[in-house]
């Protein structure tokens, strides 16, 4: 924010902007807007191409913010609460293609003026799936072109000189909007952008004799500017791909009938018709019939799942073989691929520790850049009396390779393909900070119950101290009573399947890290930890013996005292993934040591961390957790893997917290990431990713600096000239970009 002011006057506004292609074309829009009095909170995203800021319309409006962004060469219009989407509408500049993302709310971008920005760093709001030709910045090479071969004709046709004026006047006519855009930043407080490098080298160009030249590199620009667009647009398809798997219209169910609707217009409650081969157009829950559900679309998972009535189905999966109806549970505003989507491109505005570094770096080099072309253009006529035209034409191409357009974008290009990778292939990663971070991750802790095994305890053993079974079950089946904790209700399952009746307890209370408590027939009753039975002196020798062998077999035991006398132990086995084992040994193949946090005590946990060949330390309560998250953070880069839930404070203490969960909101909102296929698996293929990503980024970075360092010192020397010199930086952003691309089809098994 540029000026304090008073929050509690100022309101949310959202527009969205036309045409942004990189890092340099958000900084323009930001440090443009920001300068305004009343403006606060700016926030750009070129992915999604939004702008959304806090302002006080007291000190400024509304259209002044939109004059200062149509003056760079963008064009702009409100995000208007309240409105759907029409039906069949494409906003095609949008990173979703008929997908509307308000975060929330409905939104109708209006369409930008058609004539705005034909020439020059053209910025079309319907430039996404237009052929390049019927683009801002296609008719800006169709008009740079012809003026271009108009002067080689006229040159090769009229005497004398004036062939040469025929390329001045396609040099000027060119260059005019790309100038009046450069004089709109520099109003606005940015001297050193491509367009001001552009007008300098034109108008320099001029003024030495290569008229030709100039018109030359003016054509050039505007054939960069178009490949530019065309790779920046590919970028944004995965996520538009990600929208157009929800359909357009449902067929809503009223009063026994059904007629179709725009699915943007479902409400929560209502029932849908969803037909065999129907796209679900709604998160919801089955109310009648029974059919393959294929979530592949969500969330990666290749295999179709049966799912009936009761049981949650989300938007955008498929109904392969049955019809099915089906209650719309949330707004089609907030639906699973809505979230995703949003945290997608929530994650794009994350910027990377690299990308803010890079950013830094090229606030200096462009002006570094600038300076030493100065030095260049008038150093050597003066000190040794060198040609001061050759040296002022060497100068104009440094100022060209000055525009760190290729390094800016050399991050947020590949930190975008690897979000709408990991999107499509059911992994969350929030940010191009946590990709860094899990790339570096030499360490994975992973929760037990839940994360590395399947999370649906079973009872297999029931030990009796004092009593019959029957009586055991039934006391802590009434302490259980009530809770949906997995133990829980395998314990009360188990009573339930040998037809033991009991009484619900009353005043239960949780002991944490220990168990529950509640009033069973007049008496209280415990059933968790032996542990804590140890401690009120209800073990005796031989349950101690019995529960060591039980544990032994990597089975979880609870004891159930009363009175301080224990009545028995109740022992169950939660089995761990099938893919479990194999993810161990992928992640032990990358390099990454792994190790389970479990609360279960040490002979189970060394039973199972053995089955599964990784460390692990057992007993340990959520503090506990935390605690050695925090100690292992001081010697490695940690991921925590959780079920988003019991785990939130240790993963939120870890380098990167990774939930585990097929579309919660928890698994979507708590952690870092999400493996939205619940498989363990994945997390080797996160990590591949990341580490994928980072070496993509090392590579642009290579490409930008290398290309650029190249070219300084054949400049200098005069090998090159302008032409090649806007060629190196619209090739090198190309170059960039097309490699960030190759992300795209990256593909996360070994």
């Amino acid at each position: 924010m540029s000026l304090k002011q008073d929050d509690s006057a100022a309101n949310p506004y959202s527009w969205k902007v036309g045409g942004m292609d990189c890092g340099s074309c958000a900084n323009k829009i930001r440090t443009a807007v920001e300068r305004f009095p009343g403006v606060s909170d700016v926030s750009v995203s070129v992915m999604s191409e939004t702008l959304a800021l806090s302002l006080d319309e007291n000190k400024t409006g509304r259209d002044k913010v939109e004059r200062a962004v149509k003056k760079l060469g963008y064009s702009i219009a409100p995000r208007q609460r309240g409105e759907a989407t029409e039906a069949g509408t494409v906003t095609q500049s949008s990173c979703c293609s008929g997908h509307d993302h308000t975060h929330g709310q409905g939104s109708k971008v209006e369409r930008a003026d058609p004539g705005h920005g034909v020439a020059g760093h053209v910025h079309g709001a319907d430039d996404g799936d237009r052929s390049w030709y019927q683009t801002g910045k296609g008719r800006l090479v169709i008009l740079t072109g012809l003026l271009l071969v108009a002067a080689w004709g006229a040159e090769f046709l009229l005497p004398g000189e004036l062939g040469m004026w025929a390329f001045v006047a396609a040099c000027l006519i060119g260059v005019a909007p790309i100038a009046r855009r450069a004089f709109a930043a520099l109003s606005a407080g940015m001297p050193f952008t491509i367009e001001m490098l552009m007008t300098v080298a034109a108008a320099g160009a001029l003024f030495i004799g290569a008229a030709e030249e100039a018109a030359l590199v003016v054509f050039l620009f505007a054939v960069g500017e178009v490949l530019e667009g065309v790779a920046a647009n590919r970028a944004r398809a995965g996520i538009r791909a990600l929208g157009d798997l929800v359909p357009k219209t449902a067929l809503l169910e009223e009063n026994g009938k059904t007629r179709k609707v725009q699915a943007a217009e479902l409400k929560i409650g209502q029932i849908v018709m969803v037909r065999p081969g129907d796209r679900i157009p709604a998160d919801g829950e089955i109310v009648d019939g029974i059919a393959g559900i294929d979530e592949a679309p969500v969330t990666g998972e290749s295999v179709p799942r049966t799912k009936g009535e009761g049981e949650d189905v989300f938007a955008g999966s498929i109904s392969t073989d049955a019809a099915i109806r089906v209650r719309v549970t949330r707004a089609p505003e907030d639906n699973t691929i809505a979230r995703i989507i949003r945290l997608v491109e929530e994650a794009q505005d994350a910027r990377a520790p690299t990308e803010r570094f890079i950013d830094r770096f090229s606030r200096y080099y462009m002006p570094a850049v600038v300076g030493f072309a100065l030095l260049v253009a008038i150093v050597p006529p003066l000190a040794t009396g060198a040609d001061w035209d050759v040296w002022i034409y060497r100068a104009l191409a440094l100022l060209l390779i000055g525009c760190p357009c290729a390094l800016v974008i050399s991050v947020p290009a590949s930190i975008a393909s690897a979000l709408s990778t990991g999107a499509r292939r059911g992994l969350l990663l929030k940010g191009g900070a946590v990709i860094e971070a899990a790339a570096r991750t030499d360490l994975v802790t992973f929760d037990k119950t839940g994360t590395l095994t399947v999370g649906r305890p079973a009872v297999t053993d029931v030990w009796v101290a004092d009593g019959d079974e029957a009586r055991v079950l039934a006391l802590a089946a009434g302490v259980e009573a009530g809770s949906s904790h997995p133990l829980a209700e395998a314990v009360l399952a188990h009573a339930e399947s040998l037809g033991v009746s009991y009484e619900a307890g009353r005043d239960a209370r949780a002991i944490p890290g220990r168990g529950v408590e509640a009033r069973v027939g007049g008496e209280t009753v415990f059933v968790g930890s032996p542990r804590h039975a140890e401690e009120e002196g209800a073990m005796t020798a031989l349950a101690r013996s019995r529960i060591e062998a039980l544990e032994a077999e990597g089975k979880t035991v609870a004891a159930v005292f009363r009175a301080g006398a224990l009545s028995g132990v109740i022992a169950l086995r939660d089995e761990p993934r099938e893919d479990a084992a194999t993810a161990m040994q992928e992640l032990k193949a990358l390099g990454v040591r792994t190790m389970m946090l479990t609360g279960d005590n040490a002979r189970t946990a060394e039973a199972i961390a053995g089955r599964l060949s990784m460390e692990y330390r057992a007993e340990l309560l959520p503090d506990d957790k935390v605690s050695a998250i925090r100690e292992l953070t001081g010697r490695n880069t940690v991921m925590m893997v959780g079920d988003g839930i019991n785990d939130a404070p240790a993963l939120a203490t870890a380098n990167v917290g990774v939930a585990m969960g097929s579309g919660t909101d928890v698994a979507l909102e708590s952690a870092d990431g999400a493996l939205l296929r619940n498989r363990v698996g994945d997390v080797a293929g996160m990590v591949r990713l990341a580490r994928a990503t980072m070496a993509n980024i090392h590579q642009n970075i290579a490409i930008a600096l290398g290309l650029k360092a190249v070219f300084l010192v054949t400049t200098v020397l005069g090998v090159t000239g302008l032409w090649i010199a806007i060629l190196a930086d619209t090739g090198a952003t190309v170059l960039v970009t097309l490699n960030a691309l190759r992300l795209l089809g990256f593909r996360m098994e070994r």
